[in-house]
């Protein structure tokens, strides 16, 4: 910036490193950031460095992944980077370097008022926030299998893996994504999935452009096809008819109210596949 024109800056394509969407993929990315070096670095706490170490990869993952669940996720966007995990990381080495005792409200202090929470200027999430560390950061982490917020996700025990050991663990061991591991409701992703399912047929859309001068084929052949499922499409059921054989009331049997009320929603959904047609 000190070299190039601000002029010719403002003109030129910019290119940004965006954290990726995926909890096991931001959770990779995180941890990365250090290498075995770092995971010795603490001689006097070397397994609950790693443990913490570990707890903070996910906590940053988890901050960074519930962007895309929208407003349900934060409630503004929030500009949570790199550099905020590498300075925790440093404050933890500081940390459990200085006490005797892990000091687990200080380092939860930390990291969710001073670092993330710089960033967070809504209550609710700071609360959010607050939560997360809440979870994760507390005597339990130390203990072998301890639940990172979902029961098919545990914390590995530090004192058998080294750097290499850790990346594998991720590799492995990070179940599928669902937002129970977030600590959000199963419903919770059908925004975000409604949302992507959009965009992927708008950009489909408009990556396939227009029938150029070739007349129209393609607008043919959509209208060829949905004149076809119209002549498919059997008649709706006249209800008046079908309940006129029901000569006596015992006849109502269950069996028959059932019918005449799938009857009823089979007209409605014909009717409704006949409409959008």
């Amino acid at each position: 910036m000190q070299i190039i024109p601000e002029s010719i800056l403002q003109m030129s394509i910019k290119v940004s490193n965006e954290a990726p969407q995926y909890l096991k993929a931001n959770l990779r990315r995180a941890f990365a950031n250090f290498d075995q070096k770092f995971l010795d670095r603490c001689d006097k706490k070397p397994n609950e460095f790693k443990s913490c170490l570990f707890a903070l990869c996910y906590f940053h993952s988890l901050v960074l992944g519930r962007k895309k669940f929208g407003s349900q996720g934060w409630s503004r966007i929030y500009s949570f980077n790199d550099g905020d995990l590498t300075i925790c990381a440093d404050v933890l080495y500081n940390y459990l370097s200085k006490y005797d005792v892990v000091p687990w409200e200080d380092l939860k202090y930390i990291f969710g008022e001073i670092m993330y929470g710089g960033h967070i200027t809504d209550d609710w999430d700071r609360r959010t926030n607050a939560t997360y560390l809440k979870v994760l950061f507390k005597p339990e982490l130390l203990l072998p299998n301890f639940n990172l917020l979902y029961h098919l996700f545990k914390s590995p025990d530090p004192a058998k893996l080294d750097y290499e050991g850790y990346r594998k663990y991720i590799e492995e061991k990070v179940p599928p994504e669902v937002p129970q591991m977030f600590g959000m409701h199963p419903n919770a992703e059908i925004g975000y999935l409604t949302i992507q399912c959009e965009t992927l047929f708008d950009t489909i859309l408009e990556v396939e452009g227009g029938s150029g001068a070739g007349g129209g084929s393609k607008d043919d052949q959509t209208i060829a096809i949905i004149t076809d499922f119209k002549t498919r499409a059997p008649a709706e059921f006249v209800m008046l008819d079908i309940t006129a054989r029901i000569k006596d009331p015992k006849d109502k049997t269950p069996y028959v109210v059932v019918c005449l009320q799938e009857c009823e929603r089979m007209n409605s959904l014909l009717s409704e596949i006949k409409r959008s047609l």
